[in-house]
């Protein structure tokens, strides 16, 4: 496996494989992997003869007040991971290589109407650090293939929208999440839970899921759903919850009439942890 953190190396490194007509996929992530990620690289090899995955924990992505000094940086366990997982080459840039001319310099700006609701709401810029590192990695691996996972959906929806306004040439595949054996999402932020959070934490998927059961039933006072899920998260021990909306699966606008595609995504906290999570519903 190749361990690269320069743009020069990387790119003489995929012109190769592209010379020789391999495809070549992308795993974007900011490291401190866990089996989602692997799962993530699981799917690339399907998709692709050769497969990079970046490892760079994007500062321009992290509020003033959230976590990038302590966001885990495991990078020797990470390489261990994705050698068994027989990945080509991990590309492990700096901040310095990634943003030479400055991190305020070149940003991508992702659409407002996709980026101000959810997350954008709590988290303002947000996805324009999102955008920016993706873009910038497309740049430099020129991937056929880029590979996300479900967990952060609204990330994926701004994602493709920004592929398909630029024009670029990188299918977008999400994959499932993956999770627990209780039921909660896989995320590099569940170490930060104690032990008592911990048990809290994998009913945000028993509440989501009873929403997703309540619209199958053919219950569309979505409204009302939202606000008693809330309620349910609150009483179960969750110190705060950001949202949980019941969303069209392609704009992210608020599904007013059953019969739609939609998730219900949410944001919830356990003191300092933010946790996300969503379930899909099928039309009925």
């Amino acid at each position: 496996m190749l361990q690269l953190d320069k743009v020069s190396s990387l790119r003489e490194t995929v012109m190769e494989w592209k010379r020789a007509g391999q495809r070549v996929a992308l795993v974007p992530t900011m490291g401190n992997l866990h089996a989602g990620h692997l799962s993530l690289v699981d799917k690339a090899r399907q998709k692709a003869d050769r497969v990079v995955v970046s490892v760079f924990v994007n500062p321009l992505q992290f509020g003033p007040n959230e976590d990038f000094d302590r966001y885990p940086r495991t990078y020797e366990q990470d390489c261990a991971y994705l050698r068994e997982k027989r990945v080509d080459a991990v590309f492990a840039p700096s901040v310095e290589e990634m943003y030479p001319n400055g991190q305020e310099q070149t940003l991508v700006v992702a659409p407002s109407h996709l980026t101000t609701i959810l997350e954008g709401a709590t988290r303002p810029g947000h996805f324009d650090g999102v955008t920016t590192v993706v873009n910038k990695l497309f740049n430099m691996v020129q991937p056929d293939v880029a590979v996300f996972g479900q967990k952060d959906f609204q990330q994926v929806a701004v994602l493709k929208r920004m592929v398909e306004d630029l024009s670029m040439p990188v299918e977008l595949i999400r994959a499932e999440i993956m999770r627990d054996a209780d039921g909660l999402a896989l995320s590099s932020r569940n170490q930060y839970l104690d032990e008592a959070q911990r048990r809290i934490a994998p009913k945000l998927f028993v509440v989501l899921q009873s929403v997703r059961m309540a619209i199958e039933s053919e219950n569309d006072d979505f409204r009302a759903l939202e606000a008693t899920a809330t309620q349910q998260l609150l009483a179960e021990g969750f110190d705060a919850v950001d949202y949980v909306n019941i969303r069209q699966t392609d704009s992210l606008e608020p599904v007013d009439s059953a019969g739609e595609n939609c998730v219900i995504v949410a944001a919830a906290r356990l003191g300092k942890t933010r946790l996300l999570d969503n379930v899909l519903v099928a039309p009925h």
